[in-house]
């Protein structure tokens, strides 16, 4: 800043040479006497120091020097007084800058000192410079503060013995404001500490010497690239112009204004700059999470979060990246890649492939497929020494040698270079997949990663794949999942919402629409509640698939409150490499209680809930579905369960513990439930009434127990007279064994009432 430039004020006084009468031999101020009527005064207009001068008897204690006419003081401006001065003769006195403070209105400014340092003259004839800075500032360098000073009447003050004689050149005021500027605006200019920004010359140390100087100013960094080969804390907050250029493995962290908008201003990239913001939440404990600021994060190509930060292969503190979206540009970097190669699998080591052929090729976090492989099975880790491969879940059917495809899915933001990930959350993010990426790809191992408030639209091939366990404790609550294939025919698509294969999954809230499932859960104590998933399409007498895929037998969850639109709950033992029963627990550990199920143009055979062993000998041990609504529109269905027999059936004389009351079924023409109450009329008298369910147990099971049976009026006998025996009842009867027989003492006839249960009331 320079007034004389841009304001054009004119700060020098007129010289000596337009006349003694601009100079006061008092405060300066108007009617105060001169040096024109003073006789200790005269023009000198030539001198071999001085091309014109003003010489001056000392006669007073204080000799004052005042030019009348009044110099501004503004606000921020500093002005720098010089006065050139010689002894001549006499008595040597001292000689200082000095002024008269004026207030405006002809009013002294009290209060403020009006004069500089002092300096002796010592010699004849030798010249010495004096100075003093003025400002309203009180700053170091500033010699007079006039705080509420309006102008000045500026020269110099001669002090000690009378009698002497000085000469004194023109004075000088000089506006110096520039330099204060930088310390007046708080700024600390990192290039004042050694900062080259060229590119080429490592201007870490002038960054950490000029963070070390701002205390608590703000570090400016102008226009250059600057290149920082260590780590940079910043502990001030910092202003870019300029760019930084670091590489993966130092960290630049701010302390200040932690934001991703921050790290863009820095990087000028919006990629680098979050991953750089990325890097400062992981190594840093004064944040704990990321703001985007709301802005949108364009990817060029999946974002390795573990690459990020090199020297970090697990974390497992609570952080968070939150409020913003990220989008992928087009480009090949998200393409699928492919490998198919032969590998050898067997149920003894039932969690790896050995013996895998061109193994340095498959990326851990890549789908595995072939003969024998049940749904969402995921590379853990990759051992290319041993040519052994860690799959997430066990292979159902798979022993022996055959070739297997492995696809890599590209995900916006990877996780899957950590060994172990945990206590991490996404919140209120939007992940548009455009078609083109996926969404979240999660650590092999890790507990309670957290999506909250997100949405993902329109991932290509997965929202969010766990390839190992890194869904320990996964949360999902109140976000929407949208697929890329609206318009597809719903046993053509192939997007999933995510899977989980970890235990203690909450999934919660959330609203899901058109992909081929919304999961597929292996684990056990899962919550399942309150969320709203619908997979139809727009076909007449389309097909469905299932929403929700359960792959343990004994999953130990619960699905309360949710509506399943256009789909089925599918429940599998398809992740076991000996699916036939063994020791393992078989069907049960299953609630399904208080939701909506709805379907709408589908064929009669469309059901809810669906049973699928994938080996023999498997029964229901602990399994309820109380107080759910089945509802079809525009045509009915015939049942709402059914047991998929593709690859084994149930064992219905096992059944234990299963409860399947208390529903409401519209437009289904076989409602069902566990235990049933019917009712026969014997219309002929006989000693044993044959007494069918029908299609009335769920599942089709078959009618162990009879819990009860009541009169429903008279039993009479062939003389129609009441009779009062106690009948006793067999289940399991007829060729289907879904028929009871009650036997009496005698041929009777009449009609009871009776409760028949299609598992064992015993263990």
């Amino acid at each position: 800043m320079n007034k004389a430039i841009t304001d054009g004020l004119v700060f020098d006084p007129l010289p000596f040479s337009a006349g003694l009468s601009l100079w006061s031999s008092e405060d300066g101020t108007p009617g105060s006497d001169t040096y024109a009527g003073s006789g200790s005064g005269v023009f000198v207009a030539a001198d071999q120091d001085f091309a014109g001068c003003l010489e001056l008897l000392k006669t007073d204690a204080t000799q004052q020097v005042r030019y009348k006419g009044e110099t501004p003081i503004l606000p921020g401006c500093y002005l720098q007084i010089t006065a050139r001065v010689k002894a001549v003769a006499g008595a040597l006195p001292a000689v200082s800058i000095a002024g008269y403070a004026g207030a405006g209105g002809g009013v002294q400014l009290t209060g403020v000192i009006e004069a500089g340092p002092s300096v002796q003259l010592t010699t004849y004839g030798e010249v010495v410079e004096v100075t003093a800075i003025v400002a309203t500032a009180d700053r170091s360098g500033v010699d007079l503060v006039w705080t509420d000073a309006a102008y000045g009447h500026f020269g110099i003050d001669l002090t000690g013995p009378t009698g002497g004689v000085v000469r004194l050149d023109d004075i000088t005021i000089t506006d110096v404001s520039s330099a204060f500027t930088v310390d007046l605006s708080g700024l600390v200019d990192v290039r004042d500490y050694g900062a080259k920004g060229d590119g080429v010359t490592d201007d870490s140390a002038a960054f950490n010497a000029a963070d070390a100087a701002a205390d608590g100013r703000t570090v400016i960094v102008p226009e250059g690239d600057y290149l920082l080969e260590g780590n940079v804390t910043m502990d001030n907050p910092v202003r870019f112009v300029g760019r930084i250029v670091q590489e993966p493995e130092f960290r630049f962290i701010l302390q200040q204004d932690y934001d991703y908008d921050s790290y863009l201003s820095a990087f000028q990239d919006e990629e680098l700059a979050f991953k750089k913001a990325y890097q400062a939440l992981i190594n840093f404990a004064d944040h704990d999470s990321l703001d985007l600021c709301g802005r949108r994060v364009l990817l060029t190509e999946p974002v390795d979060m573990q690459a990020a930060d090199p020297s970090r292969t697990r974390f497992e503190t609570r952080r968070v990246i939150r409020n913003g979206q990220f989008q992928p540009a087009d480009g090949a970097a998200w393409d699928t890649v492919e490998v198919t190669s032969s590998a050898t699998y067997s149920a003894s080591d039932d969690n790896s492939l050995t013996n895998v052929a061109n193994i340095a090729s498959i990326a851990v976090g890549s789908l595995v497929q072939g003969n024998g492989v049940g749904r969402e099975i995921y590379v853990t880790s990759v051992n290319e020494a041993a040519q052994t491969l860690e799959l997430s879940r066990p292979l159902f059917d798979a022993e022996g040698t055959q070739v297997f495809t492995f696809s890599r899915f590209q995900y916006m933001l990877d996780f899957s270079g950590y060994e172990k990930l945990s206590q991490f959350i996404l919140d209120d993010i939007e992940f548009q997949g455009r078609g083109i990426a996926s969404g979240i790809m999660m650590a092999p191992d890790g507990f309670t990663f957290h999506v909250r408030d997100c949405f993902v639209n329109s991932p290509k091939d997965r929202g969010i794949t766990s390839p190992g366990l890194g869904c320990q404790g996964m949360m999902l609550d109140r976000c929407q999942l949208i697929s890329d294939e609206q318009s597809v025919p719903a046993q053509n698509r192939v997007s999933i919402g995510f899977n989980a294969n970890a235990n203690d999954v909450k999934i919660r809230d959330n609203r899901v629409s058109r992909f081929r499932h919304f999961c597929v859960l292996a684990g056990s104590g899962n919550l399942i509640t309150g969320n709203h998933w619908f997979h139809g399409d727009d076909q007449t007498n389309g097909l469905r698939l299932g929403g929700i895929v359960i792959t343990l037998p004994n999953p130990k969850s619960i699905f309360t409150g949710n509506y399943v639109d256009n789909n089925f709950i599918e429940w599998t033992n398809e992740h076991d490499a000996t699916p036939a029963l063994g020791t393992q627990f078989s069907f049960g550990g299953l609630t399904i209680t208080g939701n909506m199920f709805t379907v709408n143009d589908v064929t009669d055979a469309f059901n809810f809930i669906v049973i699928k062993p994938y080996g023999p000998n498997h029964f229901i041990n602990g399994f309820s579905v109380i107080g759910n609504v089945f509802r079809s529109l525009n045509g009915r269905i015939d049942r709402v369960e059914n047991v998929d027999t593709s690859f084994a059936d149930l064992d219905y004389n096992r059944t234990r513990s299963f409860e399947f009351t208390g529903n409401t079924f519209h437009n289904v023409n076989e409602p069902v439930s566990n235990p049933v109450n019917l009712t026969h009329n014997q219309a002929t008298e006989a000693t044993t009434w044959v007494m069918p369910t029908g299609t009335t147990l769920p599942f089709d099971g078959r009618a162990l127990t009879v819990e009860s049976v009541m009169p429903d009026g008279a039993i009479t006998n062939v003389g129609n007279t009441a009779v009062h025996d106690l009948p006793w009842a067999e289940g399991e009867q007829g060729s289907n064994l879904r028929d009871v027989h009650l036997n009496w003492s005698a041929p009777v006839k009449g009609q009871v009432r009776y409760v028949v249960r299609m598992d064992q009331t015993t263990t």
